[in-house]
């Protein structure tokens, strides 16, 4: 049993699994909260390589099958979760995954303690039964909302009412992505892996290689640049989508910009990846509901362009840290590329004060920290009054 006489209060976070990730990150983070007031925080998953790093904020991990759409698991976790609120006493499970909280849900419900829940995307919603099956992630005791963007999502989609609502935008951490805190060391050691010749404008697109992140519409663009002075990387792992990379190298192939674009797969020190741009491009043709690139590469004192839509309007200031486009259209992308290409040195030294002063503000993973713990406190104080 854990011990928990000295904690004030228990959190039990359920999700799938712990790889990469804005969810699994979003739970380290959280825990590292609770543990910071004084609570016990504990964590329920199939597991994987952040288990580790959640052990080290002193949280406790448990096993279990919660990846698993089977009902009969599911039901057989409803079982395990009732288990560890007894034996661990446990106030409050927060459920960050559809299949986990529909077991977090009855085992809430039958232990008699509340629920909260992070609603991290749209979901796919068109048919009655995927709405039904979304519909769990709206009916906890309260509802965290990763932007106004979702937010909205929720209340129009589903109905939720404001006073469960709580909008807690994703942090990061501004000590991990903070220019002066990259050695030249680390930049040129990267620049030398991917064959970056020096001066020359790199224009830089993180993320894993999927169809909605719209590498597609960055190719058009740069063929309608038309520049050969400058590099362009896109950054990110295909996770099994081989048939699309192939896609893209045809599509670069076709565009006759083998010279101008580099895909050098996933990168492990991003930050020094984006000292190394002159602009980082977010074109997804879907609205994010973050964007944590974005975030990113403004703390980095970087200029930004993203399409115009979802929580990119939230997270950019439009022509103060960055620009945005009309989603899917190449010939604006590649407007904004030739304005932010074509900043003086003034300018860029202006735009990066913005954008770091700006990302330093409001979404720094403290205030993601302080703002769940009271979530949570508004929860458990919530749902004492009823009983």
């Amino acid at each position: 049993m854990i011990d928990n006489k000295i904690s004030t209060r228990v959190v039990l976070q359920v999700l799938p699994h712990m790889n990469a990730g804005g969810l699994v990150r979003g739970a380290i983070d959280s825990a590292a909260a609770q543990v910071g007031a004084g609570w016990a925080a504990l964590v329920a998953s199939e597991g994987g390589h952040g288990v580790r790093e959640l052990e080290r904020v002193g949280a406790y991990h448990f096993h279990l099958p919660l990846a698993s759409k089977n009902p009969i698991v599911m039901f057989r976790n409803v079982r395990r979760l009732r288990r560890l609120i007894t034996e661990h006493k446990i106030d409050m499970l927060h459920a960050r995954s559809r299949a986990p909280a529909w077991s977090a849900l009855a085992a809430a419900r039958q232990s008699g303690v509340p629920l909260i829940t992070t609603f991290h995307g749209t979901y796919s919603h068109r048919s009655r039964l995927k709405r039904h099956y979304n519909k769990v992630m709206t009916l906890g005791d309260g509802v965290i909302s990763i932007s106004q963007h979702i937010a909205d999502h929720i209340r129009e989609v589903y109905g939720v009412s404001d006073d469960r609502m709580h909008v807690i935008y994703r942090g990061i951490d501004t000590n991990l992505f903070d220019p002066a805190r990259v050695s030249a060391e680390r930049v040129v050691n990267l620049a030398n892996d991917w064959r970056l010749a020096d001066p020359i404008q790199v224009i830089m697109m993180p993320g894993r290689l999927a169809r909605w992140k719209g590498q597609k519409v960055l190719i058009e663009a740069l063929a309608r640049l038309g520049r050969r002075d400058i590099r362009c990387l896109i950054i990110g792992d295909d996770q099994g989508r081989h048939r699309y990379k192939r896609e893209l190298e045809e599509l670069i192939k076709r565009r006759d910009l083998t010279d101008v674009i580099y895909l050098p797969g996933h990168c492990r020190d991003m930050p020094a990846a984006y000292m190394l741009s002159d602009v980082v491009v977010s074109a997804s043709t879907e609205p994010e509901a973050f964007g944590r690139v974005m975030v990113e590469a403004q703390a980095m004192g970087r200029p930004v362009v993203a399409s115009d839509h979802g929580a990119s309007r939230e997270t950019i200031i439009h022509g103060k840290t960055g620009w945005m486009f009309r989603p899917g259209d190449p010939e604006e992308l590649a407007d904004a590329l030739r304005h932010s290409l074509a900043l003086t040195s003034g300018e860029r030294e202006r735009l990066a004060y913005n954008a770091i002063s700006h990302v330093r503000h409001r979404f720094t993973v403290e205030n993601m920290r302080n703002r769940t713990m009271t979530a949570y406190r508004a929860v458990l104080a919530q749902t004492t009054l009823v009983d």
